[in-house]
């Protein structure tokens, strides 16, 4: 059974956005297939299972915690999916 849809107030702007897009929404699925498909991104994957395993194994509370790749072990998940990458650091040479 799925869960509820949330009410719309509850939700973020880009979730409000898909909700009402469905073209958009389809797109973007598309897309994220297409990048979770690439072998780096499934290397990056095994390495963080593998890291879980390993950490449970050795009886490592991590429980709402993240593999962090950059730093090489586990974070906070609002710390690791809050950081900005480099390209979108302030003084970067990003195009816009």
């Amino acid at each position: 059974m799925a869960p509820k849809k949330k009410p719309k107030f509850q939700l973020s702007d880009s979730a409000k956005y898909y909700r009402d897009n469905p073209k958009a929404r389809k797109k973007k699925a598309a897309t994220d297939k297409e990048i979770n498909a690439r072998p780096e991104q499934k290397k990056k994957r095994r390495e963080s299972g593998k890291a879980r395993t390993k950490a449970k194994a050795n009886g490592a509370d991590i429980s709402k915690k993240d593999y962090d790749h950059a730093v090489g072990k586990f974070v906070d998940s609002s710390t690791n999916r809050g950081r900005a990458e480099k390209s979108r650091v302030k003084g970067s040479k990003r195009k816009k």
